[in-house]
């Protein structure tokens, strides 16, 4: 065993006396050693009840001949973070997040890993350290909060960012307000619309490290409890048999993860965080491959903010099994690949059928005959940027405009609650990247905000930075090479035309190769926005978003 390192032999007599100081006999020292990363904390709503996941899964392990080893790590609520410094922490944490597990594991020689998780940055971090560790791991979410009420249809935290425009706009009374804001969260989990934690918790079923109804089971129903027991078992198996991260997470199993992520319309984030876990399984991935499985993927749901359901309602109408069951119908996906059940794809999705063609369509009759996502390319963005085409309006998948220059978030912010945004507009948000901002926020309080003021279907929004997975309307994020870095977002002008077409798959700035060139020329670098702490290292080391935003 692998854990032999730290409890075998004479020269280890002082590591199993400190173990025994934990209360462990000779009989737990016999048995692998199983790592529980917990990233329970009372910030974040979707966290607030781990512990309860984790006695779960140590229950699983126990009963089945292991003994576990609980540690922590840190997590960010993106939605208290959002539209102020904090937001520049966020997608930072994600490489602390996978370099603390990476650390403890290293040091204490576990055999197995439990990576118990649920929002946003958590949980790519923790699957990026488990491939990193290459170690047998399985990942187990805490689930879905529930969907609110308000005026007899469901809301959830994205209705809480868009009626601060509506406010502003006149469209809720003060009473609206305090009901939206006290109904909008009512239970604990990750927040209840397709946003950044569903969508990656969803897809790490479809990648293979996670168990089928992992992404859809709510957080309140004690079958997340059940499932997490099985997690708990399923490691001491994975241990056993020796499948490691590495084994289930390869270029097909990357590309499943396309694949759903298309037909479901998951949050841009996403392609953020694939192209990360890509590299830390050591797979080949390109951007290019967005579009290729998207062109050839018909996008079956429509969830919050794309639509007016919510992962509670997927989860009815048959989950992630039942959509990858649809795809794998049509040969969409691979269904031979070794997953963390120690069964291949095809059997963990067998008999799985759509239960409510509303929530989830067939492949024979989709929203789109393409994917919920798509990457573009041009003279604005060389090495590519990401919109979420699902929450798209029509009439807005082909845009020109002119620009609206923002060097910040709040500057923005501040433009589109004072209504100096105008229908036409392209608004450009740069310098937010992820050098440049340092940390790429999201800017759901902007694009929330244009549709509080009923813009979202009369305006675009560009920047270097990101979304969150609650945004709607034509946003469209991740343009590389970002403005810190010279990237040609950098010298666009108030007044310049932006020619935007989706379909097409390219972004533009409707000026001459010479007047680009004759501008790039008299750009200077600002310095960075912050000089001091983690995120002054993490500025000066952070790749492009084209690449992931990972750490070189």
């Amino acid at each position: 065993m692998r854990s032999d390192i730290v409890k075998k032999e004479i020269s280890r007599l002082p590591h199993r006396s400190l173990f025994k100081a934990l209360g462990f006999t000779d009989e737990d020292l016999s048995r692998p050693l199983i790592g529980i990363v917990n990233s329970a904390n009372n910030i974040i709503p979707g966290h607030m009840y781990l512990d309860n996941i984790v006695e779960s899964v140590k229950e699983g392990i126990l009963s089945n001949g292991g003994t576990p080893q609980v540690f922590s790590t840190i997590g960010i609520c993106d939605g208290i973070a959002m539209n102020h410094l904090g937001m520049k922490y966020s997608l930072a944490s994600r490489e602390l997040i996978a370099d603390s597990i990476e650390s403890v594991v290293m040091a204490h020689g576990f055999d197995g890993l439990v990576l118990v998780t649920n929002c946003d940055k958590i949980i790519p971090g923790m699957i990026m350290a488990a491939l990193r560790l290459n170690i047998p791991a399985i990942l187990i979410s805490g689930g879905p909060m529930l969907a609110g009420r308000f005026n007899d249809k469901s809301i959830d935290l994205s209705n809480c960012f868009e009626a601060v425009g509506g406010y502003s706009a006149g469209k809720y009374s003060d009473d609206d307000i305090n009901k939206i804001e006290n109904e909008a969260c009512p239970t604990c989990g990750s927040c209840a619309g397709m946003f950044t934690a569903n969508s990656m918790n969803c897809l790490s079923e479809a990648i293979g490290i996670a168990l089928p109804g992992n992404g859809t089971i709510p957080a309140v129903y004690s079958k997340r409890l059940r499932l997490a027991k099985e997690a708990g078992a399923k490691i001491m198996e994975l241990v056993q048999k020796q499948i490691k991260p590495r084994d289930i997470v390869n270029i097909d199993a990357v590309k499943n993860a396309l694949a759903v992520d298309m037909a479901v319309g998951c949050s841009t984030n996403t392609i953020l965080h694939l192209t990360a876990i890509a590299h830390e399984a050591k797979v080949d991935f390109s951007l290019k491959l967005v579009n290729e499985i998207s062109k050839k993927t018909p996008n079956l749901c429509r969830i919050s903010p794309a639509g007016p359901y919510h992962i509670e309602d997927l989860y009815f109408a048959g989950g992630i099994q039942a959509i990858m069951n649809e795809l794998l119908k049509e040969k969409l996906i691979n269904g031979d690949l070794i997953t963390c059940t120690g069964k291949k794809v095809a059997e963990n999705i067998a008999n799985s059928e759509i239960l409510n063609s509303q929530v989830i369509r067939s492949v024979d009759n989709p929203y789109s005959p393409d994917g919920g996502l798509a990457v573009l390319w041009g003279n604005l963005a060389p090495e590519g940027c990401v919109v979420k085409k699902s929450a798209v309006d029509e009439s807005m998948l082909k845009h020109r405009g002119q620009a609206v220059v923002f060097d910040c978030e709040e500057d923005a912010m501040k433009a589109i609650l004072s209504k100096k945004i105008n229908k036409g507009n392209v608004v450009v948000i740069r310098y937010e990247g992820p050098k440049g901002g340092p940390g790429m926020r999201e800017m759901l309080s902007p694009t929330s905000a244009i549709a509080g003021v009923g813009l979202d279907k009369d305006v675009s929004l560009i920047t270097d930075g990101r979304f969150s997975g609650a945004t709607r309307g034509a946003s469209i994020g991740h343009i590389s090479p970002e403005a810190q870095e010279g990237g040609p977002i950098a010298i666009v002008k108030n007044g310049d035309l932006i020619e935007i077409d989706i379909d097409n798959n390219t972004l533009n700035l409707l000026l001459s190769d010479e007047q680009i060139s004759e501008r790039k020329k008299s750009w200077k670098a600002p310095e960075l926005k912050i000089k001091q702490g983690y995120l002054y290292r993490y500025a000066k080391m952070v790749t492009s978003a084209s690449k992931g935003a990972i750490l070189e």
